[in-house]
């Protein structure tokens, strides 16, 4: 019985790299998944960064409750009222959205909102689909956007 020739050196080095075409071919996987991948992670973000917007406003709504039940004329507070129960300032935790407080009667209503501002955690200003949220006195929840009917 006659045993296999061994191999040429040749024929060593060349099963030991990888061939440009395969190279190739890793290389239009990567970026055929990258282009799934990254928007796909972006939407994330968003969705992630309105949950903060959501979570100050309500935290909003109780330091308004708060404030009515504290003052003796049985009113709502602007901003300035209740950066004096501990509301940090008109900005969301990450600076990600300006906080404002609207009232047309502030012994009966009022109407808090959150806008995405420029220079924040994540830049806002580039969610098409819930650009601003609302939150009155009432507990009415209000959006806007190319997607507002599924931004709360």
């Amino acid at each position: 019985m006659q045993l296999p020739a061994p191999a040429t050196p040749w024929a060593r080095r060349r099963m030991a790299g990888v061939t440009l075409v395969e190279l190739m071919i890793v290389v239009v996987v990567i970026g055929v998944l990258s282009m799934f991948a990254i928007p796909s992670y972006r939407q994330y973000v968003l969705r992630a960064q309105r949950a903060e917007a959501k979570s100050a406003l309500l935290l909003l709504q109780t330091n308004q409750e708060r404030f009515y039940l504290v003052n003796t004329n049985h009113r709502f507070g602007g901003m300035a009222d209740l950066a004096a129960l501990g509301f940090p300032t008109g900005k969301t935790e990450r600076g990600t959205y300006a906080l404002t407080i609207a009232s047309t009667d502030p012994t009966v209503d009022y109407t808090a909102t959150a806008t995405p501002t420029t220079g924040g955690a994540v830049d806002m200003t580039v969610d098409t689909k819930c650009t601003s949220f609302s939150l009155t006195q009432a507990g009415a929840r209000t959006a806007t956007g190319t997607d507002a009917a599924n931004c709360w």
